[in-house]
C-alpha cells in the first residue's frame, strides 16, 4: 500500500501527517486533497508519497482536489524549510505557494433527525434541549455557530452525544468558491448570413426579439458576446430560443484577467555600457552560462551601485541571457509603486511579462498565478510574495533595493524574509541571484565582504542622453535647524532649502521634498493640562488628518473627530505639534503658489492605480512640487527634480532599535538619489538638529564606505547581526496584568534553559514592554534572544497560545 505524508491545513505544527492512500486513488507529490482530520475534512498538499508508513494506525485520504500537481518538488523543499526556519506551521508556509483563493474551509453543518420521543426530554441536559431547540428553530446550523456559543470543546461534546441518541445528523460541504476562472459567453450564427436575414423575416411577427437578434447577428458576421446581444436589444428568452431551434450557437470562453491588457510599451535598444558595467556583467554572464551546465549550483551577486549607475540594466541584460538559455526570472521590488515603472523597462524588452501584488484583484491574481504556471511568462515582477510565482525552469532572481525591509513579512505568519527566501529557492533550483542595491543591507555586504556573496561595484552614474558617459553624484548639504531657530527662522523650511526650491521653480525643474511621517500634525495637545489624545485601542497618539478633519490611529486605523476642547481639562487650549505630508504641502502651497503640487503618501494612494497615476503626473511634467514619504524614496528616475529637500532627517533616528542609524542613512541616501538623474546637476539639502551624526554625515556624502565602517564596529561591539543572529518573542494578551505574568514566566524558563544547558554566548535582551505597549487592544511583552543558540533554545521551549516568533527580526519595536 502506498502513504501519503500530507501538510493539513488544520494543524499549527512543523510536520506532515501520514495518510494512507486508496487503491483506487491516484496521487503525485505536490496535489492538493482533501483528508479526515479529527472530526472534521480539511485541505492538504501531498508533500511525500512513501511505501512505508509513519503511523501504524493511517486514515484514508479523502479524495483529490486537482488532478495537477500545484507544487514542484523544489517549493515543497522550500516550504518545509521556510518552516523550519522561521518556525511558522508547515501549511502556512506551503499556502505561500499554492493558487489565490484556494484556501477553502469544510463546513459542518447540524441538523435535526428526529424528534426526541415523548417522555426524553427529561432525560436531555439542559444544553442539549438549548441546541435542539436552536436547530428546530434554524433548520441547519453550521458547527462553528455552535462554536461559538458554547466554545469548541462543548460544542463538539453535545453534537456528539445527539448524534449517538440519533436526534441529529451532520453534513458537509464547502464554503463558497473565493474566485473562478472567468467566462464569457459569445453567440455564433450556425446558418449563412442570407439564410439568417430571411429566417428574421419569417420570425417579425411572431418573435420580434428574435428576428431583430437574427438580423443584427447576420449584419456582423462574426461571435459576438452576450453582454452585446443584450445591449442591442436581445433577451435572454430569446438567445435561448435560437439557440434551441439551431439558428445560434453558444459557448462559453475563458478570458484572462490581465492588469497589463490594452496597454502599450515602447521598445527601446539597450544602451552601451560603461566600462564599470561591462566588468560587472562580464562577471554575472559567467556564472549564468555556468548555471545551465552544472545543476544544481547557485550564485548570489551583491550588485552595490551608487543611485543612477544603471543597475538596471544589468538586470535586464541577466535575464536576456537567463532567457537564451531556455531559462526564465522573477524581480522582486520593495513597492507597489514602483512595479509600473519597473514593468515598464521589462516589458520595452521582452514579451511574456507577469505581475503579481496585493493591489491587484483576486480575478487577476488567479489568472497571473495559472498563466505562470503554464509556463506562458518570461518575467514575473512583483512585491515580495512574487517569490512564491510557480515559475517553472527558474534562472534567475532579481531583488532590487535588497536592503528595504519590505521584504519581511512581519505580521503574520511565516514571518519570512524574501530575500533569504529567494538564495534558498536558487539554491534548490540553480538559479543566480542578483541582489541590488546603492545602500546594501549592514549584514548582506558583511557577507560580501567574508565572499559569502560574490561583491561587485558600480561607483559611478551613468546618463541615457550621454550615451554611456559617467555624471556627478548630487551635491549634499546638511542644515543645522538648530542654528536656523537662533537667526529667528521659524519655517519648517531652513533658508538654504528655501532658496534652492525657489531657484529650481523659476528655471522650471522640479522639486522632491521627503518627511517620513504621514497627517498634518504627529499629535494634538492640550496647553494648559498636557494631555494627548491617544488610541482607544493603541498606546499611541492620534495623529491630526487635515483633509479628512480627524484624528486617525497609524496602527489599528481607529478614527476619531477632533475635540474642541480638551477631555481631560475642558480647556479650549489645544496645540497641533509636529509634522506630516500634510503639514507640508500647506506650507508648501502657501510660499509657492503657482506651482503645482502633488503629494504621495498612503493616505493619497488607497485606491487601484493610485500610484502609476501619482507617478506619470510628475514624471510628465504635469506638477513642479512632490511631497511624499518613504514612496519618493525608492528607485524613481526622473531627470528634472534637481533638488531634494528632506524636512526632517531626524524621525526615525532615535528610536530604540539598533538598526536605526542604518534605517537612517539608507532613507537618506537613497531620496538623494533622486536629485541630477539627468542632464541636470542635482542638489540635496538635509535639515536636522543632529547633523553630526554618522548616518546623516555620510548619507550627504554619498559615503557608503565610512557608515558602513562606523555601523560594523557598533555592531561588532555590541555582539549585534550579522556577528549574532536574534530571535524575538511576543506575548500579547487582553489583560495587562496576565500579559506581564506570562511574559515573566517564560524569561524565567528561558534563563533556566540557558544556564542549564550552557549555551555559551546566548543571552537575553529584556524582559520589557514591547515599544508600543499596547496594539489593537492586546498588551504586548517581549523577549529577545541574542546568540548562536538563539533559534535553537526555541526548538526546546514550548510555547503557549499568544505567543509569536520572529526569527531574524529587522524590527525590534
Amino acid at each position: 500500500m502506498e502513504y501519503a505524508e500530507v501538510a493539513v491545513n488544520a494543524a499549527a505544527q512543523r510536520k506532515t501527517f501520514t495518510y494512507s492512500v486508496p487503491s483506487d486513488l491516484s496521487l503525485e507529490v505536490g496535489q492538493a486533497v482533501w483528508v479526515p482530520f479529527g472530526p472534521r475534512r480539511v485541505q492538504g498538499v501531498v508533500m511525500d508519497l512513501t511505501n512505508y508508513p509513519s503511523l501504524l494506525d493511517t486514515r484514508d485520504v479523502a479524495e483529490v482536489i486537482d488532478t495537477r500537481p500545484l507544487l514542484s518538488p523544489d517549493r515543497l523543499q522550500l516550504a518545509q524549510w521556510i518552516s523550519q526556519y522561521y518556525f511558522s506551521p508547515l501549511f502556512e508556509a506551503v499556502a505561500l505557494m499554492l493558487p489565490p483563493g484556494f484556501q477553502r474551509r469544510v463546513l459542518t453543518n447540524i441538523q435535526l433527525s428526529a424528534r426526541p420521543p415523548s417522555g426524553a426530554d427529561s432525560l436531555l441536559t439542559p444544553q442539549q434541549r438549548e441546541l435542539l431547540a436552536l436547530l428546530g428553530h434554524k433548520g441547519k446550523v453550521e458547527l462553528s455557530t455552535v462554536a461559538k456559543i458554547w466554545g469548541s470543546k462543548m460544542a463538539e461534546a453535545l453534537v456528539g452525544q445527539l448524534v449517538r441518541k440519533g436526534l441529529v445528523v451532520k453534513s458537509w460541504g464547502l464554503d463558497r468558491v473565493k474566485v473562478q476562472p472567468k467566462t464569457v459567453s459569445y453567440l455564433s450564427l450556425t446558418v449563412a448570413p442570407e439564410e439568417a436575414r430571411h429566417l428574421a423575416e419569417e420570425l417579425r411577427g411572431s418573435a420580434l426579439r428574435q428576428a431583430a437578434l437574427l438580423k443584427y447577428m447576420a449584419s456582423n458576421p462574426r461571435p459576438i458576446t452576450l453582454a452585446e446581444a443584450l445591449k442591442e436589444g436581445a433577451s435572454r428568452q430569446a438567445v435561448t430560443a435560437l439557440v434551441r431551434r439551431g439558428f445560434v450557437s453558444q459557448d462559453e470562453l475563458r478570458v484572462a484577467r490581465d492588469p497589463l491588457a490594452y496597454r502599450s510599451f515602447p521598445s527601446f535598444p539597450p544602451p552601451i555600457l560603461t566600462p564599470d558595467q561591462e566588468r560587472v556583467w562580464r562577471e554575472i554572464e559567467k556564472a549564468l552560462i555556468g548555471e545551465k551546465k552544472e545543476r544544481p549550483h547557485s550564485s548570489v551577486f551583491l550588485l552595490h551601485g551608487v543611485t543612477g549607475s544603471g543597475k538596471t540594466e544589468i538586470y535586464l541584460r541577466a535575464l536576456e541571457r537567463a532567457l537564451a538559455l531556455g531559462r526564465r526570472g522573477i524581480v522582486l521590488v520593495p513597492e507597489i509603486a514602483l512595479t509600473p515603472q519597473t514593468i515598464q523597462r521589462f516589458a520595452g524588452r521582452f514579451s511574456g511579462v507577469a505581475v503579481l501584488h496585493s493591489q491587484l484583484s483576486l480575478g487577476e491574481q488567479f489568472d497571473q498565478w495559472w498563466r505562470i504556471w503554464e509556463g506562458a511568462t518570461s518575467v514575473v515582477i512583483g512585491s515580495r510574495s512574487a517569490i512564491f510565482a510557480p515559475q517553472p525552469e527558474l534562472g534567475l532572481i532579481v531583488i532590487d533595493e535588497e536592503h528595504e525591509w519590505t521584504y519581511k513579512q512581519q505580521d503574520q505568519e511565516p514571518r519570512y524574509h524574501a530575500r533569504e527566501v529567494a538564495i534558498k529557492l536558487a539554491e534548490l533550483t540553480g538559479a543566480v541571484v542578483i541582489l541590488g542595491s546603492a545602500t546594501p543591507d549592514v549584514e548582506s555586504y558583511y557577507r560580501g565582504q567574508q565572499s559569502n556573496y560574490r561583491l561587485l561595484e558600480l561607483p559611478n552614474r551613468v546618463s541615457g542622453e550621454a550615451k554611456g558617459q559617467g555624471i556627478s553624484l548630487p551635491q549634499g548639504q546638511i542644515v543645522d535647524m538648530r542654528q536656523e531657530l537662533k537667526a529667528g527662522n521659524r519655517s519648517i523650511f531652513s533658508r538654504e532649502l528655501m532658496a534652492a526650491m525657489t531657484a529650481a521653480l523659476e528655471r522650471g525643474e522640479q522639486v522632491i521634498l521627503f518627511i517620513n511621517r504621514r497627517g498634518t500634525a504627529t499629535y494634538i495637545q492640550c496647553r494648559d493640562c498636557g494631555f494627548v489624545l491617544r488610541c482607544r485601542r493603541c498606546d499611541v497618539a492620534l495623529t491630526y488628518h487635515a483633509s479628512e478633519n480627524l484624528l486617525l490611529c497609524h496602527q489599528c486605523r481607529y478614527r476619531e473627530s477632533v475635540p474642541h476642547v480638551c477631555p481631560w481639562c475642558w480647556s479650549r487650549r489645544i496645540k497641533y505639534l509636529g509634522l506630516g505630508t500634510q503639514s507640508v504641502e500647506d506650507e508648501v502651497r502657501r510660499a509657492f503658489p503657482q506651482s503645482s503640487l502633488l503629494r504621495w503618501d498612503r493616505d493619497v494612494t488607497k485606491v487601484r492605480g493610485a500610484h502609476e497615476k501619482i507617478l506619470d503626473t510628475f514624471a510628465s511634467h504635469q506638477a513642479d512640487v512632490l511631497i511624499g514619504t518613504q514612496m519618493v524614496a525608492k528607485g524613481l528616475d526622473l531627470p528634472l527634480v534637481t533638488v531634494v529637500g528632506v524636512v526632517n532627517a531626524d524621525t526615525g533616528l532615535h528610536i530604540p532599535d539598533f538598526r536605526a542609524g542604518e534605517r537612517t542613512f539608507q532613507l537618506l541616501t537613497q531620496v538623494a538619489g533622486r536629485a541630477g538623474r539627468g542632464a541636470l546637476e542635482g542638489k540635496v539639502i538635509i535639515q536636522s538638529y543632529n547633523p553630526d551624526h554618522y548616518a546623516i554625515a555620510a548619507a550627504a556624502n554619498h559615503d557608503y564606505n565610512a557608515f558602513y565602517q562606523r555601523e560594523i564596529a557598533f555592531r561588532r561591539n555590541y555582539n549585534y547581526p550579522p556577528f549574532s543572529p536574534l530571535a524575538r518573542l511576543v506575548y500579547t494578551h487582553l489583560n495587562a496584568q496576565a500579559c506581564q505574568q506570562e511574559a515573566e514566566r517564560m524569561y524565567h524558563r528561558l534563563k533556566e534553559e540557558l544556564d542549564s544547558e550552557g549555551w555559551g554566548h546566548t543571552d537575553l535582551i529584556g524582559l520589557a514592554p514591547a515599544y508600543n505597549r499596547r496594539l489593537r487592544g492586546r498588551f504586548r511583552w517581549q523577549i529577545i534572544i541574542r546568540g548562536p543558540g538563539s533559534l535553537d533554545i526555541l526548538s526546546d521551549v514550548p510555547l503557549p497560545k499568544g505567543w509569536t516568533i520572529d526569527a531574524h527580526p529587522l524590527n525590534l519595536l
